[in-house]
C-alpha cells in the first residue's frame, strides 16, 4: 500500500492486521486505539500529518515503523490542508477596540487536564454590552457555540492553524440577557443524588447496557465518544458512562437530542450516567 502524510489511520488497520500494533508502538498516546470505540471514531478522521502532531512525534515516524508491513511511502510529502477555511470577520470584529476583547486562551488548562469551563463563566458573566469574549484553543468548542447562541451570542470561528483556533463570543447589545438573568447563561448544576430509581433502571436494562469508560480521554473527547454511541444505541438500551465529573454540557445536549439520563456521584472523580431514550 502506498501512503503519505494525508493516509488515514483507518486504512492503515484496514490494510494490515499488524498496523494497530505497530501504531500503538510509535507512541504511547496511539494507545487510545485499542478502545475499539475511540478507533471508530477517530481513525477514519485522523491522517498520519494529525497523528503526528497528536502523538508528538513525525510523519516519517510513521512511514519508518510501517514499512517492514510492506508500505511504501510517496517520494513527495504533502502539506496538511484539512483544516477549515476561516469566513471572512463579520463587521462587528472588523473595528473592535482592543478594550473591549476579554481574550482568554484555554490551552494550557486542558494540557494540564483541568476543566476552563468555571472560568468561561465567570468571564461571560462579567461580559458587558459590546465587549467580545475571544476563547482560544485547539479544536472548534462546538457545545459552548450552540449553548452561548442560544443565549443570543453572536460566534466566529477563525482556524489559525492546528494548534490555534480562536472563537469569538459578541453579545449582541439589543439581545442583552441582562444581570438578572446571568445565572442562566449556563446550565445550572444539575442534580446528582439519586432519583430513586437508579437501581429499578439498572434492573430493567439488565443486559441491554453498553458501558463506556471516558475518565481517561482528553476533552472535548469524553462527549465526543458519548454522542457517537448514542447515535447507534438501540431504543430498547441504555448507555452507563464512567466519567470524572458530571458533563454540563453533555446535559444540555442530551436534553436537546430527547435523551433522559441518571447520574450517581460514586466518588470524587468518579460519576456514573445511566443515558436512555426519554420516555415523555
Amino acid at each position: 500500500m502506498l501512503i503519505n502524510e494525508q493516509t488515514k489511520i483507518a486504512a492503515l488497520l484496514k490494510h494490515h492486521p499488524d498496523a494497530l500494533e505497530t501504531i500503538v508502538a510509535i507512541a504511547p498516546d496511539f494507545k487510545k486505539l485499542r478502545n475499539p470505540i475511540l478507533r471508530k471514531l477517530m481513525a477514519g478522521r485522523t491522517s498520519i500529518a494529525m497523528a503526528s502532531k497528536i502523538g508528538g512525534v513525525k510523519p516519517e515516524d510513521f512511514f519508518t515503523a510501517l514499512a517492514p508491513l510492506g508500505f511504501e511511502t510517496e517520494g513527495k510529502i504533502v502539506e496538511e490542508t484539512s483544516l477549515p477555511i476561516s469566513q471572512p470577520k463579520p463587521e462587528y470584529l472588523q473595528n473592535l477596540p482592543k478594550e473591549k476583547l476579554v481574550d482568554f486562551d484555554v490551552r494550557a488548562m486542558l494540557a494540564s487536564g483541568n476543566d476552563p469551563l468555571r472560568e468561561i463563566q465567570q468571564k461571560v458573566k462579567a461580559l458587558q454590552t459590546g465587549e467580545v469574549l475571544l476563547i482560544v484553543n485547539n479544536f472548534e468548542p462546538v457545545p459552548l457555540i450552540k449553548l452561548l447562541e442560544k443565549q443570543g451570542f453572536q460566534t466566529y470561528v477563525n482556524f489559525v492553524n492546528r494548534e490555534t483556533i480562536e472563537t469569538y463570543f459578541y453579545k449582541i447589545p439589543n439581545q442583552d440577557i441582562g444581570d438578572t438573568h446571568q445565572e442562566n447563561v449556563f446550565p445550572a448544576e444539575p442534580e446528582t443524588e439519586e432519583t430513586g430509581d437508579w437501581d429499578l433502571l439498572l434492573q430493567e436494562f439488565q443486559g441491554k447496557l453498553l458501558e463506556i469508560d471516558v475518565r481517561h480521554l482528553e476533552m472535548p473527547m469524553p462527549m465526543m465518544t458519548i454522542l457517537e454511541s448514542l447515535e447507534t444505541l438501540p431504543e430498547d438500551q441504555a448507555l452507563f458512562v464512567n466519567h470524572k465529573k458530571v458533563p454540563v454540557f453533555l446535559l444540555t445536549e442530551l436534553k436537546d437530542r430527547n435523551f433522559d439520563y441518571r447520574i450517581k456521584e460514586v466518588t470524587e472523580g468518579e460519576v456514573y450516567l445511566l443515558i436512555f431514550k426519554n420516555r415523555d
